[in-house]
């Protein structure tokens, strides 16, 4: 009895600011399910986006709370080590929380048009953010997992929850199979670790191998290895991108937008925080297999991009691309190549959620208009609209006065710093490439209507054959071209055309002024290498 009295459960403190952004998009996912759930025939579809966006503006303004206590009193952590509250955390749920409010104004076009009158889109979303921002604070391995399923699940839900489109739970069952998988190889990678460290906690590895030398080296270098297999499939990096062409096809345009944006951040944050500190001391093991990774999804995205005539399937080319020069920072292991991933991942995700709500618009109802002859005189047919996406290819391709210039050219100088000047000329030849395929589609949607085409009678079996000066004319061709996509009226909801203008104003102005966004991502770099 007296046993029984004196026992008492231990409680780790908890810092309730470290997780508040969090708890908002897990608060407002709960919220908009319960008031659905008591109200009947559930609420209006405006009503829910508005809860989804005020939700995610609530847990930015946390985030950015978070921000000015980071910068006033330094990093902090709580719940037992299992979180940390650091200018990097703090910048990633900027950047996550970003994309949550520009996702779902695209979505709400997308619901409106498929006549889907359920919340399940704003709900899975933000608990799928709430998994991304807890992926970048996560300072244990066993927590990382834990945020990675609330990433995952959440996504896999997404892009099969239209009911009425048999590609998506196609694409959905591929995307839970391989990731299931990958999930599996992911633990086991964890529990190599515990084996070699006697932990899972990321600064007690720190310690650990900064005070001693790993008696199994191997047990230590596979749990590397294996950590960075499940980290390469949720970022869509080669040989671990086999899923992305047909999910991002299968799955609905604004979902398939949420998740190159928002599951590219998720898996780059808790890859850097892993690998520049926990593994910090072992940058040399580490480093030559990223190297790999990144040559290999700089060709293969550039490459097989160009020869696509799907627009989704081009952009997951085009993120695996991009997911290649992002690696560039990473293999770095400076300061300086930091600074430049967390540049390029905030800029990439806001263009490329912003080209998806231009594919959104343009696919129409079903979603089934993805061809790149549906953007034939886009700028024509709907001038904002094509205007918005003609800047946001040529950002993606890395123009001047764009986000996208900087996010190039700062990996590619981070590279070259440390000597990685054959992995920075792949990097070069890749954008050239991969350029070529983003100008196709522009010059194809700012073509005239009417204007007459001096490639409709070559044959698309021989595109193989053709000089390189006419494998863009051949590359535009279908077997079986639309005769009215030309003339097809676009309508968009200005909720949707606002998403999209929020995207491009961002990738304009900070394009201008880039010098914003580049002190977070340096303040941010500074709070991860300490």
């Amino acid at each position: 009895m007296s046993l029984l009295a004196t026992a008492t459960i231990k409680v780790p403190s908890i810092d309730y600011l470290a997780i508040l952004p969090v708890l908002i998009l897990i608060g407002g996912a709960v919220i908009i399910m319960t008031v659905t759930a008591l109200i009947p025939g559930g609420l209006r579809r405006d009503a829910t986006t508005g809860l989804s966006v005020t939700t995610a503006i609530a847990a930015l303004l946390s985030a950015l709370v978070e921000w000015h206590r980071v910068m006033v009193q330094g990093a902090t952590t709580t719940i037992a080590h299992a979180i940390v509250m650091d200018g990097f955390s703090t910048f990633m749920a900027i950047a996550v929380t970003s994309c949550v409010v520009i996702a779902s104004l695209i979505g709400h076009d997308y619901l409106k048009r498929e006549d889907i009158s359920s919340a399940e889109y704003h709900i899975l979303a933000l608990i799928s953010a709430a998994g991304a921002v807890l992926m970048a604070s996560a300072n244990d391995l066993v927590v990382i997992f834990l945020a990675l399923e609330i990433l995952s699940i959440a996504l896999y839900v997404l892009v099969a929850f239209n009911p009425r489109r048999g590609e998506s739970g196609e694409a959905a069952l591929k995307y839970f199979i391989l990731g299931g998988f990958s999930s599996a190889v992911f633990v086991y990678g964890i529990a190599l670790t515990y084996g070699a460290t006697g932990t899972t906690n990321l600064t007690q590895i720190i310690d650990f191998l900064g005070q001693n030398t790993p008696q199994h080296a191997g047990l230590l270098y596979a749990g590397m290895g294996l950590l960075i297999v499940g980290f390469a499939f949720k970022v869509a990096a080669v040989p671990f991108h086999f899923w992305t062409p047909d999910v991002y096809q299968g799955a609905p345009s604004p979902v398939t937008g949420f998740m190159a944006a928002v599951a590219k951040i998720g898996g780059f944050a808790a890859l850097l925080r892993v690998l520049l500190t926990a593994f910090g001391t072992q940058a040399a093991t580490w480093q030559p297999i990223i190297y790999a990774v990144a040559v290999a999804s700089l060709i293969v995205g550039a490459l097989l991009m160009v020869v696509q005539r799907d627009v989704k399937r081009m952009m997951a080319y085009s993120s695996i691309n991009h997911a290649g020069f992002i690696l560039l920072g990473v293999e770095a292991a400076t300061t300086k190549g930091v600074e430049a991933a967390l540049y390029y991942l905030f800029v990439y995700a806001v263009m490329t959620l912003g080209v998806f709500g231009v594919i959104s618009v343009v696919a129409a109802k079903g979603d089934e208009d993805t061809t790149i002859l549906s953007y034939r005189g886009l700028l024509r047919r709907s001038p904002f609209l094509g205007a918005c996406f003609v800047l946001l290819l040529l950002a993606q391709a890395g123009a001047p006065f764009t986000t996208g210039l900087f996010a190039k050219l700062g990996v590619l100088s981070a590279a070259v710093s440390v000597g990685s000047w054959p992995l920075a000329l792949v990097a070069m030849l890749s954008a050239v490439i991969s350029g070529f395929a983003y100008l196709r589609l522009t010059l194809l949607s700012v073509r005239p209507l009417g204007a007459p085409s001096d490639v409709d009678e070559l044959d698309v079996d021989t595109a193989v054959s053709q000089p390189m000066h006419h494998l863009g004319a051949t590359l535009l061709l279908e077997e079986e071209a639309p005769v009215d996509v030309a003339v097809r009226h676009v309508p968009s909801s200005p909720v949707a055309l606002s998403g999209v203008a929020i995207a491009t104003a961002f990738t304009v102005v900070f394009g201008l002024i880039p010098g914003p966004i580049l002190s977070l991502a340096h303040a941010a770099t500074l709070s991860l290498l300490g």
